[in-house]
């Protein structure tokens, strides 16, 4: 297995993006409960607080704050990423290249994850996060998609319902919605 060089720093905040192999696929919505459970068993046997997420169809956003004296996030998306495929119906079709490996074809081997440096950098992903299902028209309000921390945040009084609405869809990130 490749060792990608990543920024593992301890008891820190990172923005993640993780995506399904195929892109036009509905597998996380679909099996939400299996990644949900994924979520959980990983978190059981390697804690970590999620600040916030959501679960699109194929690709999910995150912020997570790792524990004092553990920096390992890629141990917990592997976790989950197996842990997931192992628990939902062989469907999807697989290249050789995957066969040889022995590996599922759901999940694209990468992902993307970021080193959030202050409060501000930490809220704009916050934001990106809950208004993403609206940036790509799954939603349209914030409020409207089940699968988002956004629902936590109304319920601890940190955003209100309507949030989100007739913002400029500019993301922050240099793309337009």
């Amino acid at each position: 297995m490749t060792n990608y060089r990543r920024a593992t720093v301890p008891a820190t905040t990172y923005f993640f993006t993780v995506n399904l192999a195929n892109r036009n696929s509905t597998l996380l919505v679909n099996h939400i409960e299996d990644f949900r459970n994924a979520v959980r068993y990983v978190r059981a046997r390697h804690p970590f607080s999620i600040d916030a997420m959501v679960v699109l169809p194929e690709h999910v956003h995150a912020v997570w704050t790792l524990p004092h004296g553990d920096g390992d996030f890629a141990l917990r998306w592997r976790l989950m990423k197996t842990w997931f495929s192992r628990h939902i119906p062989r469907e999807e079709f697989r290249r050789d290249s995957r066969i040889a490996k022995g590996e599922r074809a759901i999940w694209q081997r990468r992902y993307w994850e970021h080193l959030i440096r202050d409060q501000e950098d930490l809220h704009r992903h916050v934001d990106y996060v809950h208004f993403n299902p609206v940036k790509h028209g799954y939603a349209h309000r914030t409020a409207d998609w089940p699968y988002s921390s956004f629902h936590r945040y109304v319920k601890e009084g940190r955003l209100s319902q309507d949030w989100g609405i007739g913002v400029d869809t500019d993301d922050g990130f240099g793309e337009r919605g």
